[in-house]
């Protein structure tokens, strides 16, 4: 990939760029995290020297690389569990629940009936396009409800990401039009967006026990994080995080429903649909926005 000419580049091109860096030294930190490498080590590991690392990620999350990497270790993601146990609990005292609620991104929604579930979207127009962000390409895809789906893909990985969206809402028309679906990629990945009197709309497609999950992932703040089994216990039955997991990981819009914060019991990262790399990548990105917003 070639860089981009930072004169005329957008602030996502240019951070989707740095992406392909940040990925190296994610991938690099997954390995070592325990030794708590340091930064030319780090640095050698992707491909930059020390002090292009450094300015990168200060321009793309606004974080040292030694503070990325204390912000995405295990021991970290422990304590951010530990503060976060009852975040679910304290999003219902001060009334962030129900259809209106508002997160981190400022989001409305609402979701598809039961008919047109089963039917698979049939009737509906889904338009897609893939466009730059922080954690790679991002496909878009949008109804006329608003933004019902949102995937990552490394490069190459385009068609692949595509096909398995497609298969979530197998009837429906898709359309490719990146000038539709280029406005939403700009307000999601752009905190100085996030307005609460502009709110970004965003339709669920699933089942009703699915929706449930969606909405109360929603809850969970950004910096904070929740496990499987507590969700579980907001929707139906601790005894339930099996298929809470399970829900978890048919999450369609990805990053604003953030199914990156969920964590296993012990604040073990798990598994993550587009890759455990990106999650922590995503969860690195986003303690830069806590820390200097």
């Amino acid at each position: 990939m070639l860089a981009p000419n930072f004169d005329q580049a957008t602030p996502l091109h240019i951070a989707a760029a740095d992406y392909e860096v940040v990925r190296r030294a994610v991938a690099f930190v997954n390995k070592s995290f325990r030794d708590q490498p340091e930064v030319e080590a780090i640095a050698r590991a992707a491909g930059v020297s020390p002090r292009a690392l450094t300015d990168l990620f200060r321009r793309w999350c606004g974080l040292t690389p030694k503070d990325f990497l204390q912000a995405v270790t295990l021991d970290a993601a422990r304590r951010v569990l530990a503060e976060s146990d009852n975040v679910l609990d304290a999003a219902y005292e001060v009334g962030l629940s129900g259809p209106g609620r508002l997160h981190d991104l400022f989001v409305v929604h609402e979701s598809l009936s039961p008919g047109e579930w089963k039917t698979g979207a049939a009737g509906l127009v889904i338009r897609w396009g893939f466009h730059p962000s922080p954690f790679g390409m991002a496909l878009a895809m949008v109804s006329p409800r608003g933004l019902c789906g949102l995937a990552f893909a490394d490069e190459g990985e385009e068609d692949a990401a595509l096909a398995d969206m497609r298969r979530r809402w197998p009837n429906a028309a898709y359309v490719e039009d990146p000038i539709a679906t280029r406005p939403y990629a700009a307000r999601i990945f752009d905190p100085t967006t996030w307005q609460p009197d502009d709110p970004l709309r965003i339709v669920f497609i699933g089942t009703d026990f699915e929706v449930r999950v969606w909405e109360t992932l929603m809850r969970i703040p950004m910096g904070k994080a929740t496990t499987y089994s507590t969700i579980a216990g907001q929707v139906c039955s601790p005894k339930a995080a099996r298929a809470v997991g399970a829900a978890v990981g048919k999450n369609p819009i990805s990053f604003v429903v953030p199914c990156h914060r969920v964590l296993g019991k012990n604040g073990d990262l798990t598994g993550y649909h587009w890759g455990l790399t990106r999650k922590r990548a995503i969860l690195g990105w986003e303690a830069g926005q806590v820390m200097t917003g």
